[in-house]
């Protein structure tokens, strides 16, 4: 048995939960944006109410210590030995997915991105604003992967910057070592920045596949390569803001941050202090939390494998399922759910308007009240 309880309910209500604030009031079950209902680790809360209790919260540096930590972990975990001073902090990743798509490239010039993706990694492109091409993710062997062809022909003599998002959200994918190499090379020979997402590293449910950076694949990927990362998903710390870029090119370092204050501001005293926190003392909580969570996918892959009308490829990571729902002949799933209690994501955010997102991040209890709902749901587009 595990010593950390996922299990007993947390009322969220009256706390502004974007989450569950979206349908306060209502019979709905809010199963979409990307937080859990875990609370955070017992040494995070330990430590952020310590700070708390010294009622002083000026203006913070960033503690030493905690680049040491990334740098140790980074080496323990992936054998990617990084100098501190690559480190860059930043409030949060889809800040510096923004920042990088503002600064990295310029007007005129072009951007890949895959598809579907999670919708921060194309808006930072529309924003800048800069062209873009949305690059087809296809089903090989139940794994979402980038359909290389396409990938091939979306290529311009422009194109300067490939978004990537691994592991992939919503698809789930552990990217192999071979695929990231392929992706590196494809790089490599067209010039292009590589933009890496990796903030749901940490949340592999695959047992014995391992999250692979690309940038740790050599030195020569890694001078091209913004890999960004966070503790804010593994140890459910969203709310926190803290988020870091790893550049190891000094050239690009310095052109992602120059005058960062003129985008986004400090990451926050209560981020540091939970990030060094977590990294200190949180892997047990996470290989708890990990275990609880497959048991949450099991029981998400039973119930819709064996409905008509929907499928998902199996999850290899997040705790984000990607359900296609082309199969129920409705214009709009997400409608269709809500219906019925049921708040999940929008396929159409993301690329796919004939799919949805669950967020499975909750009490188990939670989890087959809301599964109930999505097969009442599904029951019910059968029969129009």
């Amino acid at each position: 048995m595990s010593a950390f309880d996922f299990d007993t309910p947390v009322d969220r209500a009256g706390t502004n939960s974007s989450r569950w604030e979206k349908y306060a009031g209502r019979d709905v079950i809010p199963l979409w944006v990307a937080d859990t209902d875990f609370r955070a680790p017992p040494a995070v809360i330990d430590a952020l109410r310590k700070r708390i209790e010294h009622g002083i919260f000026g203006y913070t540096a960033p503690p030493p210590e905690l680049r040491e930590l990334i740098v140790a972990r980074m080496a323990r975990l992936y054998a990617w030995e990084i100098a501190p001073e690559s480190i860059v902090y930043v409030p949060g990743v889809v800040s510096a997915l923004y920042m990088a798509a503002n600064r990295l490239t310029k007007p005129g010039e072009h951007l890949l991105s895959p598809a579907p993706v999670y919708y921060h990694l194309f808006r930072a492109a529309q924003h800048a604003p800069r062209d873009w091409t949305n690059v087809p993710m296809v089903l090989d062997g139940g794994r979402w992967v980038w359909d290389e062809a396409e990938l091939a022909a979306a290529v311009r003599a422009g194109t300067r910057m490939l978004m990537l998002c691994n592991p992939h959200n919503p698809g789930g994918t552990i990217f192999t070592r071979a695929e990231l190499e392929r992706l590196a090379a494809f790089a490599q020979k067209h010039n292009l920045v590589i933009v890496s997402d990796e903030i749901h590293c940490d949340l592999l449910l695959d047992e014995g596949k391992a999250h692979v950076p690309i940038a740790s694949l050599s030195p020569q990927v890694s001078k091209r390569t913004v890999t960004l990362m966070a503790p804010s998903k593994t140890f459910n710390i969203a709310g926190i803001g803290l988020a870091y870029a790893i550049i190891e090119d000094r050239a690009l370092r310095e052109a992602f941050s120059f005058d960062l204050k003129k985008s986004v501001h400090d990451a926050s005293l209560a981020g540091y202090e939970a990030a060094l926190a977590a990294y200190r003392e949180g892997d047990a909580w996470l290989s708890a939390q990990l275990d609880y969570l497959r048991g949450n996918r099991s029981l998400v892959e039973a119930i819709v494998d064996r409905l008509p009308g929907v499928q998902t490829a199996h999850l290899e990571a997040t705790y984000l399922s990607w359900i296609d729902c082309s199969g129920l002949g409705v214009a709009d799933p997400h409608a269709l759910f809500l219906e019925h209690g049921l708040g999940l994501s929008p396929g159409a955010d993301f690329g796919a308007p004939q799919f949805v997102r669950l967020n499975f991040g909750t009490q188990r209890k939670v989890l087959a009240s809301a599964m109930e709902r999505f097969e009442n749901a599904v029951t019910a587009a059968g029969k129009r």
